[in-house]
Formats: structure tokens, C-alpha cells, sequence
């Protein structure tokens, strides 16, 4: 069955489109994902974001196993109709599975990547089956 607001988008050859996940209030970025048809779908029913990972080849409920879910408050398209920003509000304040509150936390210096942002929490402690 097809779906118009969907069908507006255009995804890739795999069938996926990027988002950008934003923090509702501060507007700073959270994180970027890939999202397809079903998990898109699946985010607009439930106002949670679900992911596809490419890694594990199937849908990804943000915050299934650490709670740090991702309330939807607004979904936008870009002019070119290939990119999702998608304004949430971060359950628990971390987005990044390595515990801080975003995942862009190392920034170039001087030919280098620092680190900026500390860890809000260990992922040994957030994730099952962690070592």
C-alpha cells in the first residue's frame, strides 16, 4: 500500500534516507541515523524514533535496550527531498551508545581529533551483554 507523504521522498538505491536527529530546545545535534520506509513509518505511529542499522540489517528502536529513547516533536524534509531532520526530545539526556549526551564529541585541533564532551555514563552500565 502506498503512502503519499512517502512516496514524496527520495531514497536511495537501498532504500534508505539519512536523518539528522536534533534536540528539541537547544538545537544542537544529536546524532545522524538511517531510517527506511517501515521504520519511518513505525516513528510517526509510535512519536519514537526508530532506526534501520545497517549494521545488524534490521529496525532499531532507539533506547530498546538503554531507555534513552527519542520523543519525535517535529519531522522535516529538505528542499531536495533526500534528508530527514527530526527534532526530538533525548530521554535521559544521552543519545551516543558510548554514554554521552551527543555523538559528536570530538572536534579536528591542530590535525587531531579531541575529545570534547565526557561520558555521562559508561555504556557497561546502560547496555545488556556489555563487557
Amino acid at each position: 500500500m502506498s503512502v503519499p507523504w512517502l512516496d514524496e521522498i527520495r531514497w536511495t538505491r537501498n532504500g534508505l534516507v539519512p536523518v539528522i536527529a536534533q534536540e528539541a530546545g537547544s538545537g544542537q545535534v544529536l546524532m545522524f541515523a538511517w531510517m527506511n520506509r517501515e521504520s519511518l513509518e513505525l516513528t510517526v505511529r509510535e512519536g519514537y524514533a526508530v532506526y534501520w542499522s545497517r549494521s545488524r540489517k534490521r529496525l532499531w528502536k532507539k533506547g530498546e535496550e538503554s531507555g534513552h529513547r527519542q520523543k519525535v516533536v517535529e519531522l522535516r524534509l529538505d528542499c531536495d527531498e533526500d534528508v530527514l531532520l527530526m527534532e526530538v526530545e533525548q530521554v535521559g539526556g544521552i543519545a551516543c551508545h558510548t554514554g554521552r549526551h551527543h555523538c559528536f564529541y570530538r572536534k579536528l585541533e591542530n590535525d587531531s581529533w579531541i575529545v570534547t564532551d565526557p561520558v555521562i555514563r559508561s555504556p557497561e552500565t546502560i547496555y545488556k551483554g556489555s563487557s
